[in-house]
């Protein structure tokens, strides 16, 4: 391959970060323009919980950083093939990107972000959050999941703490990943809905790197740390709703990791090193039978898959009531429905605002249901992208394939190049050129 023909991916990212530069307006200023009123010598006002706003420099060192991090970590994993390299680069964006940076911008995060302009057109898309949100999708595309081999700040705080890792069974692995894809499709409903930032108000680690937060939360970090201990990475394998997006993109990827640079000796040492279930094993031709079987199975999957993906549509559409609760329209409306009816003594805060601004109950009533409409058409569209999901993965284990040698995952392997450093192929590679 020449040496031009190696650019052009990278060529393609640059042009693709310039045109949503171009594309994306600037977010307005986040800079307090008046000061805060006078409440009294007895009122303080309470401290924020978020990180201060950066200058618009900074936001472009921002993306500056995370491009040299990326190219950075594909190298270090196609071309160095260096598990050291990764790691010393995965404790760098931890520090920067995570506790320096605190954890925000976040690709995971801006997911909701890309919904909510997806969905309301007078809300414009900040251009770091864009570059946060497409960069990585861009490298993966090409080289593989560097982003999270050593980018990801949640994924290098899990990856430290692994200690002692235990082996999670195949069946049961595969039904935790569908976690992930609920995660990313109630995501997408609440944010298109307006109704909350999901993947924001439940990050376990966010609240670590910027050491404060509810007690919630920060217990929820901390349990994920311990697990961590045992379980490679178990937020980033079966909770995290962009690897979801990584992992399919991955698979389409030009480049990839390799176990091993030349013939596979099948010793079996990069499965037993891998802590996160990547590495396929050598799988036989099948034989006659079992390809009779196979078929027929995957014959009734496909029969099946239509009224799996319809059934499972119906089923989600039928939680549209406690769904909707989650906008703060729809409990207004019936927290004033509540106090009208005389359910409920007093008033709240939110009735007696709503009760200031001269709108009718009709109207509140009209936008809750319109607001419930809008979970029912969500919730079909989420069951039945869910039911998909569980048919595919169903029809993939059905379907037996020849593999003559150990092989990387596509959709789940992580990049992070620890079965370089236990394949003997790539220990003889390194003395004959002298790399270590």
């Amino acid at each position: 391959m020449g040496r031009h023909a190696e650019l052009k991916p990278l060529t393609l990212i640059l042009v693709l970060t310039v045109v949503l530069s171009e594309s994306v307006g600037a977010a307005e200023s986040t800079e307090q323009r008046f000061p805060p009123p006078e409440f009294g010598p007895e009122y303080s006002l309470p401290q924020s919980q978020y990180p201060a706003p950066r200058a618009d420099v900074y936001q472009y060192v921002d993306i500056a950083a995370l491009l040299v991090a990326l190219s950075a970590a594909s190298y270090l994993a196609l071309r160095r093939r260096s598990r050291r390299g990764l790691f010393v680069l995965m404790a760098l964006s931890l520090a920067y990107f995570g506790f320096w940076r605190k954890g925000c911008v976040c690709p995971i995060g801006a997911i909701q972000n890309v919904t909510l302009a997806a969905f309301d057109r007078s809300y414009a898309v900040p251009l770091v959050v864009v570059a946060f949100f497409a960069l990585p999708l861009a490298f993966t595309l090409f080289f593989g999941r560097g982003f999270c081999a050593a980018v990801c700040p949640l994924g290098g705080l899990q990856d430290l703490v692994l200690m002692h890792p235990l082996k999670v069974p195949g069946w049961l692995s595969n039904a935790l990943r569908v976690l992930a894809y609920v995660y990313l499709g109630a995501a997408i409903l609440f944010t298109a809905t307006g109704s909350a930032f999901l993947v924001c108000q439940y990050d376990p680690f966010v609240p670590l790197f910027r050491r404060s937060g509810s007690v919630s939360m920060l217990t929820l970090g901390a349990c994920f740390l311990v697990i961590g201990l045992f379980v490679g990475r178990p937020y980033c394998r079966f909770l995290c709703p962009y690897g979801v997006i990584l992992g399919l993109l991955s698979r389409l990827s030009r480049w990839r990791v390799k176990i091993t640079p030349e013939a596979c000796v099948r010793c079996h040492l990069c499965e037993e090193t891998c802590p996160f279930g990547a590495i396929q094993k050598p799988a036989e031709e099948p034989t006659a039978g079992e390809r009779t079987r196979s078929r027929r199975r995957l014959a009734v999957l496909l029969a099946l898959l239509p009224a799996l993906v319809v059934l499972s549509g119906w089923g989600v559409s039928r939680l549209a009531i406690p769904f909707s609760r989650m906008h703060a329209a729809v409990r207004l409306a019936e927290r004033v429905q509540a106090e009208d009816t005389k359910k409920v003594e007093g008033d709240t805060d939110a009735s007696r605002a709503f009760r200031g601004t001269g709108r009718t109950t009709a109207e509140l009533y009209a936008d809750a249901l319109g607001l419930r409409r809008q979970f029912v058409l969500g919730g079909r569209w989420l069951g039945g992208f869910l039911g998909l999901v569980v048919a595919v993965k169903l029809i993939q284990l059905s379907i037996r394939r020849r593999r003559p040698d150990y092989e990387a995952d596509r959709g789940i392997c992580l990049a992070c190049g620890r079965c370089f450093d236990y394949c003997p192929v790539e220990h003889q590679r390194r003395k004959m050129t002298n790399v270590e």
